[in-house]
Formats: structure tokens, C-alpha cells, sequence
């Protein structure tokens, strides 16, 4: 043992010795703990940052219990034409544009707590909720109208106002497609809306 601690010693004390060379001192000591416990936290760290690497988020869940869609589609039982599902949704934010639109659904004849999450599902996917959002196509906006100079029927802030993109984005999806849900069916099946 004194030999080992001669060894040791004589490396740490050595010229130039630093933190990297104790650790070679330590590595000197056969079936030391230190490097046991070091090697443990090394080959760990090496499958968690495996691990990271491999993992591929897909979509976040859309959850609602069975009791809330019966009660946002009373004739229905939850189901719609052509087997659609509504999902309830809560309300957002205050003041942020899916607040926005929100207060804007019903004046569409869209009852929010039955297709705001559609339209949610829609926007996220297209836009990320962002007035200022670009598609090299030309796309533009929440909606990404298509060219987005369309967006000036709804007003001339368009470029700039989430509530004007919005505005038009439910005109648009009423009249194309009836309502949100069926719209975000079609972009489900098609990629676009």
C-alpha cells in the first residue's frame, strides 16, 4: 500500500501535475472507487445521450373525455359527417391571436368549444399562430392565404393584424369547407387546406 501511495504522490507533486493528472494518479490505483464511480456516470451518460438522439416527437395528444365531446355534439354522440371527431378545446390565452379568433368563431356560426380545437390543429400546423409567417409558395400569414394579398378583403392591415388574417381565415374555411373540422380533415388527408 505505501507503494501505491508513493506512486500516487509522486504524480500529483510531479511538475506540471494538474487536475487531469490526478486523475491519472487515481488511475493508477487498481479497482479504485473514484474510477468505478466515474466510468458508471460515463457509460450512462453515453446511452442517455444515445437515447436523445433516437426520439422523435410525432404530435402532441389531442385528449377529451367522452362526456365533453356528447355534450359539444348532442345529436351527433361525438361524431360528425363523414366520421369526424370533435374535440373539445378550452379557451386560450387572453389577448393572444388564438384568443383572437376564439371570440371571433362564433360570429362565423362556429361554436368555439366544438371547433376550436380544429382550427387550432389547422393554424399550428400552417403557420404556428404567427401573423408574419412566409411560405416560399407565397403563403402568408395565420391563415397562409395564398397569395396573401387576398387577406386585403378582410382589411388593409392584413400584412400586420392578426385579427384581420383571422377574420378572413374563418371566411375562407366557412365558405370552402363549412367548418373547421372539416377542414382540418382535408388537411389531414391532403397536407394542405
Amino acid at each position: 500500500m505505501a507503494i501505491v501511495g508513493v506512486a500516487v504522490g509522486g504524480k500529483l507533486l510531479a511538475p506540471g501535475s494538474s487536475a487531469f493528472s490526478a486523475v491519472q494518479a487515481i488511475e493508477m490505483v487498481p479497482g479504485s472507487r473514484t474510477m468505478a464511480a466515474l466510468e458508471a456516470e460515463r457509460t450512462q451518460l453515453i446511452a442517455m445521450t444515445t437515447a436523445a438522439r433516437t426520439l422523435t416527437v410525432v404530435d402532441k395528444p389531442k385528449l377529451a373525455s367522452p362526456a365533453e365531446i356528447a355534450a359539444a355534439n348532442p345529436v351527433s354522440g361525438g361524431t360528425g359527417s363523414g366520421g369526424i371527431v370533435y374535440v373539445t378545446s378550452t379557451p386560450p390565452d387572453p389577448g393572444s391571436a388564438q384568443s383572437i379568433a376564439y371570440n371571433m368563431m362564433a360570429g362565423f356560426g362556429f361554436s368555439p368549444t366544438t371547433f376550436f380545437g380544429c382550427l387550432k390543429d389547422i393554424w399550428n400546423r400552417e403557420s404556428g399562430w404567427r401573423y408574419d409567417a412566409e411560405n416560399p409558395s407565397g403563403a402568408y400569414g395565420i391563415p397562409q392565404a395564398l397569395p396573401g394579398s387576398k387577406m386585403s378583403t378582410a382589411g388593409a392591415d392584413w400584412q400586420t393584424n392578426p385579427a384581420t388574417q383571422i377574420k378572413w381565415g374563418l371566411g375562407y374555411i366557412k365558405s370552402i369547407y363549412g367548418d373547421p373540422c372539416k377542414a382540418w380533415a382535408f388537411e389531414e388527408a391532403n397536407g394542405y387546406y
